[in-house]
């Protein structure tokens, strides 16, 4: 029987790129929406996330989605760079 072990160690760097993400997308929604310094920093925190995990996908199985990725990523720093300069 193949040890399951934690989701997230048996996802590809792609979907766990694709799932930070998501994360990103929701954390500097919610710090548009409630501009506080947690909400901002919790935001931060998850674009680290990440970038760590876009750079760990591999260009040459998918350079498209290596570039969708880092463009969606670029898109969301610059709305939270909007929102902190706003403040």
């Amino acid at each position: 029987m193949k040890n399951q072990g934690n989701s997230m160690q048996s996802q590809n760097p792609m979907s766990q790129a694709q799932q930070s993400l998501d994360h990103v997308h929701n954390a500097v929604s919610m710090a548009e929406s409630h501009p506080t310094g947690q909400m901002i920093e919790q935001a931060e925190n998850s674009i680290e996330k990440a970038e760590r995990s876009v750079a760990q996908m591999h260009p040459s199985n998918n350079p498209g989605a290596v570039q969708l990725a880092q463009e969606e990523l670029q898109q969301e720093k610059d709305a939270l760079n909007a929102l902190q300069n706003k403040q």
